[in-house]
């Protein structure tokens, strides 16, 4: 049969395989109901289990494939579709032309900037996946795929663990490799949120030095017990990415750093990063909680496209839409000094927290955890919100979503406006949902606003309860423009 009459379901024409490994076939194919380019996996599923073992290989990967169709980000490969054709799965997914970071890897190290770009990419999309609750457990440089402009996407949640990759076979072979496993899973324990911390660390390592943090072996078996000990080679080429890199590959996995926070110190490690950008930032006065609902793993890929976001892309924090807020400020000031010749501190105001790794805020639910921290009783007059001109004359993004949270709660409507449709659609909202979620809330600020990525906004943002209590959250936002102004669209 030839490989241009071949079809999946009378719907996906495959037209040439584009890689391929233990774990199957990946083909270039064309969805012909919807006229989009597409790759498709094919799973191979174990020859050498009975049919038994093979049939609960096949319904853990389907589940494994169903578990990762639903998570979304712009650093994420997306599942459109996950089917069962000649008795194998086959898995439909978004389409980036691009090479595998292994791939890249082959022609030499990658420098110490590179590995910075790449992980802040990779980090944001399994930070998002580990506030869905997703396990990636693969993390490894050919899993990360990187197109010609930068881009970097990771794929295959969950798969190679389903269909029994990295494990022993009955023939005493191990398919695929040991190299980048936390040395608890080596050891034949589950993988959590702490073990891809580990693997995205070794596989960082290996962009920078040449090798996997265990070094070499002459047969997997041997690297898995390098590999179960936890002993690492130290980094010698990793210049100021060593300290993070240390942490991440910590043998005690509850010595590791959180993703979010890996991804929070990767992007302060970022080469046209201004100094103490994303670390350190004044908050912004009087601004409200998020209005974009949590998205398991992130930002929404529309269907077919393909974000491409540039690693360089980054520019400094930007409050230009709190200006107002600020203005009203400096009257409060000005008539403290003439009562008590000092400025005031704004006790109103909600203390910064770390961010929290829950799921962000939504505007149709409560936060994801109770507030707990009470708030000084001392509260000076509240500013005058922006209006919507603010918003709408707001030339990025960062100062759309910094305007965007100085109109809440007091102007719900206007900020109802700065939604998109499609946001609103995809997460079943209504302005009656708004507002009962704004309800609870007193006061919200955003601070450490920065742009990272075309359209791509991430926020530290603090909500205070009506009841005294405060939370924090990190957000990663997609702002797109309507209308000549800036609408926010996804949220992670």
């Amino acid at each position: 049969m030839l490989v241009e009459s071949r079809r999946i379901r009378d719907r996906y024409r495959l037209l040439e395989p584009i890689g391929g490994g233990a774990m199957g076939t990946v083909w270039r194919a064309q969805d012909e109901k919807l006229d989009r380019t597409v790759a498709i996996k094919e799973l191979l599923l174990p020859h050498d289990h009975d049919e038994q073992r093979t049939e609960e290989a096949k319904n853990r990967a389907m589940r494994e494939a169903r578990i990762a169709a639903r998570l979304q980000h712009s650093h994420a490969i997306t599942v459109f579709a996950v089917l069962e054709e000649e008795d194998r799965p086959w898995l439909v997914m978004e389409y980036l032309p691009s090479k595998s970071l292994a791939a890249t890897l082959v022609d030499g190290p990658a420098t110490v900037d590179d590995a910075i770009r790449v992980g802040v990419q990779i980090s944001s999309a399994l930070a998002g996946a580990h506030r869905a609750g997703v396990v990636h457990r693969d993390v490894k440089p050919a899993n990360i795929l990187v197109s010609e402009d930068g881009t970097a996407k990771i794929t295959d949640f969950g798969i190679s663990r389903a269909i029994g990759d990295v494990k022993l076979t009955a023939t005493g072979e191990i398919a695929g490799t040991p190299a980048y496993l936390a040395p608890e899973v080596a050891r034949g324990e589950d993988a959590d949120f702490a073990a891809d911390v580990f693997s995205l660390g070794a596989t960082l390592y290996a962009a920078v030095e040449g090798q996997a943090p265990y070094g070499t072996a002459d047969n997997a078996i041997a690297l898995l017990y390098k590999a179960s000990s936890g002993e690492i080679i130290p980094p010698e080429k990793a210049g100021r990415l060593t300290p993070l890199l240390v942490r991440m590959l910590a043998a005690e996995p509850a010595e590791r750093p959180s993703m979010d926070e890996v991804e929070q110190e990767l992007r302060a490690l970022l080469p046209d990063a201004e100094p103490g950008e994303s670390v350190l930032a004044a908050t912004v006065p009087e601004t409200e909680p998020a209005s974009v609902p949590t998205v398991p793993a992130a930002v929404a890929v529309p269907a077919g496209e393909v974000t491409a976001v540039s690693p360089g892309a980054r520019k400094g924090l930007i409050a230009v839409g709190a200006g107002a807020a600020l203005l009203c400020v400096a009257v409060v000031v000005a008539i403290l000094l003439v009562v008590r010749q000092k400025p005031p501190q704004d006790t109103a105001a909600p203390p910064v927290a770390s961010p929290s790794t829950s799921a962000s805020e939504t505007p149709s639910a409560a936060p994801s955890t109770p507030p707990s921290a009470p708030t000084s009783a001392t509260s000076a007059p509240p500013p005058t919100s922006p209006t919507i001109s603010t918003v709408a004359s707001s030339k990025t993004p960062a100062d759309a979503l910094t305007a965007y949270y100085s109109l809440l709660p007091g102007n719900l409507n206007q900020a109802w406006n700065l939604l998109t449709d499609r946001f609103k659609a995809s997460k079943h909202q209504t302005l009656a949902t708004y507002e009962g979620f704004w309800s609870t809330y007193s006061k919200v600020s955003a601070s450490i606003v920065s742009e990272n990525g075309p359209g791509r906004v991430t926020a530290r943002i603090s909500y205070v309860n009506k009841s005294g209590g405060t939370k924090t959250d990190l957000n990663t936002f997609t702002l797109v423009q309507d209308g000549g102004v800036w609408k926010i669209d996804a949220q992670s």
